[in-house]
């Protein structure tokens, strides 16, 4: 029996898992050399992006997913990005997935909301 997750399947469970802070979750989501980049930094292996992720988990309060597109082991979701601390945050995330794991993400969105309600300059 095939029990691998999808690349939409995962990217369901990602987006669920990290609006309800469970952050173990998201670590059986990952690899372990997970390669993440988005507009407030990068990460390299697991420990680094699940502290990206706990951190802006601070101001999360709702993933609004609009579309997901999946195609073989890659998956995009657009959403809107709520916080404590910016208005809604129009948000696309790209993540491939190899041997069942995500293995690299890629975030964007204009950070400029964000960073001025986390107190941060440009």
């Amino acid at each position: 029996m095939n029990t691998t997750r999808t690349a939409r399947e995962l990217a369901e469970t990602y987006c669920t898992a990290w609006e309800a802070g469970d952050f173990e979750t998201l670590r059986g989501l990952l690899a372990e050399d997970v390669d993440f980049v988005g507009a407030l930094g990068t990460a390299s292996g697991v420990e680094e992006a699940l502290a990206g992720l706990k951190g802006l988990g601070q101001v999360l309060e709702k993933i609004d997913v609009k579309v997901r597109v999946a195609e073989g082991d890659e998956a995009i979701t657009w959403f809107d990005l709520h916080t404590s601390v910016a208005p809604p945050t129009p948000t696309a995330n790209w993540m491939h997935v190899e041997d069942g794991k995500v293995s690299r993400i890629r975030v964007t969105f204009d950070p400029r909301g964000l960073l001025a309600g986390l107190g941060r300059q440009n």
